[in-house]
């Protein structure tokens, strides 16, 4: 019969150490460890002290640097524009005062212009009212010299009707005028 060779393998759990404690809490490395804690934390002390720490108060000036350079360059751009709305302000009231002068001098013309031509308007309206009333007194002494013929040939033509005598034409027309004078 064939017969089975067997085999076994075995691996040790210590890995080659004798100790069962955890390495950094073993009481017999602690010298060594708080030296080398020492030495690591001094040079880290070192390295940051010497570079890294200059290059964090560079940056950090730098940006205060920046900081207040921003700051300065609002406040002077503030003062500008300050200065700015004043000049527009002041700019936009002598604007304002000019119109109200150039406004004033118009006003002033047209009022005198318009006084020009009422009063030449005025000289002449008095001209053609004088030249009507002279022409309305003209034709008013014309009617009433016809009223007068009129009135003394009316008189003559109702005396003739009535009375059948024709009186003389000087007689009616002292009859008249004595009526229109009363």
């Amino acid at each position: 019969m064939a017969s089975t060779e067997q085999t076994n393998t075995e691996v040790g759990h210590d890995g080659g150490h004798a100790s069962g404690v955890f390495p950094p809490f073993d009481p017999s490395t602690f010298g060594s460890q708080l030296l080398w804690l020492a030495i690591i934390f001094g040079a880290l002390y070192v390295l940051m002290s010497r570079v890294g720490l200059p290059r964090v108060e560079g940056i950090l000036a730098a940006r205060k640097a920046a900081h207040e350079g921003d700051l300065a360059e609002a406040a002077r751009l503030r003062a500008e524009t300050e200065e700015a709305i004043a000049a527009f302000e002041k700019a936009l009231a002598d604007a304002h005062a000019h119109a109200e002068e150039i406004g004033q001098s118009t006003r002033d013309k047209l009022n005198a212009e318009i006084m020009a031509r009422r009063k030449a308007f005025d000289a002449e309206l008095t001209a053609n009212l004088d030249a009507e009333e002279h022409t309305i007194a003209a034709n008013k002494a014309k009617a009433m010299q016809n009223v007068g013929e009129i009135a003394t040939e009316s008189t003559i033509a109702i005396i003739q009707h009535l009375t059948g005598q024709t009186p003389s034409a000087a007689d009616a027309s002292a009859a008249v005028s004595h009526v229109s004078n009363a």
